[in-house]
């Protein structure tokens, strides 16, 4: 029993277990309108494109979190214009831009001399938050999750259905860059969790699980909260006795849940599947 609560105590292994939830629980909720909306390769492209954007808030001495916050809106407006402006797919101009500013942050951030680990920012550093970095995330955690919820039925038509959305009375443009503010508040509080490649499954995955697990939208933010914050928690605890990532970790354990969604859902799930089709051998 001492060696399964030995991670409690070490107050950094608590902080990490907080901070994991928080992040967990607004990835997971902005994740069902992501899934719902097919804007999943949109949280990949402003996870990346935030690093120009980090390195350029360290040289001129800002707080990082404006920087990547900036940068990430920016990739967001550039595809949207892009889109609107050319014959080209929505899904290959964020391929197009968010690449490149990602090499265009790798190429300042091997230019600029400073103190910032590149691991950090790819892979998190959930485990050596600095003072304040908690509060800071709690709070914004805390204020992008009360604007979704307090939103949600106006971002669910608006993800589900636009067209019906404008003829309600919606203002569609306002909830798109509503939607992609939050989205990019949400990585740049994730950064410090699981950095910017890990950020991608905290964003995608959760909403995938509701998904497979229910058809009620309500519902669907439930079970994706639930199984975000578990990996969140579990994730930190499993590390400490792994000696692991822990961003890879919570990560691992969210594409677990989901393999186990996609074979055992009683509705859309593999096996429920197998039994639906004609000839199928029982289960």
């Amino acid at each position: 029993m001492n060696t399964l609560l030995e991670p409690f105590q070490f107050p950094f292994m608590v902080e990490a277990m907080i901070a994991a939830v928080a992040v967990g629980a607004v990835c997971a909720v902005l994740s069902c309108y992501l899934v719902l909306k097919g804007w999943s390769l949109m949280g990949d492209a402003i996870s990346h494109a935030v690093l120009p954007g980090i390195v350029i808030a360290y040289v001129v001495g800002v707080p990082l979190a404006i920087g990547a916050f900036c940068s990430g809106l920016l990739c967001a407006v550039l595809t949207g214009f892009i889109k609107a402006n050319s014959r080209v797919k929505e899904d290959t101009v964020m391929g197009v831009v968010f690449t490149g500013m990602f090499a265009f942050g790798l190429v300042l951030f091997t230019k600029v001399k400073s103190d910032l680990h590149l691991d950090h920012i790819l892979f998190g550093n959930i485990l050596g938050l600095a003072e304040g970095d908690l509060r800071d995330t709690l709070i914004v955690a805390g204020l992008t999750l009360a604007i979704v919820l307090g939103l949600r039925r106006d971002l669910l038509l608006f993800c589900f259905d636009p067209g019906h959305a404008r003829t309600v009375g919606l203002h569609n443009t306002v909830l798109n860059y509503l939607l992609l503010s939050l989205l990019a508040v949400t990585i740049v509080v994730s950064l410090k969790a699981v950095g910017i490649i890990l950020v991608i499954a905290m964003l995608v995955a959760p909403g995938c699980i509701g998904l497979l697990l229910t058809d009620r939208f309500e519902r669907m933010l439930v079970i994706a909260t639930i199984s975000a914050v578990f990996s969140g928690f579990a994730g930190v605890y499993v590390s400490f006795f792994l000696n692991a990532s822990t961003g890879a970790c919570i990560v691992l354990l969210q594409a677990l849940l989901f393999v186990l969604a996609l074979i055992f859902a009683p509705k859309n799930g593999l096996r429920a599947g197998r039994r639906r089709r004609p000839g199928a051998l029982p289960v």
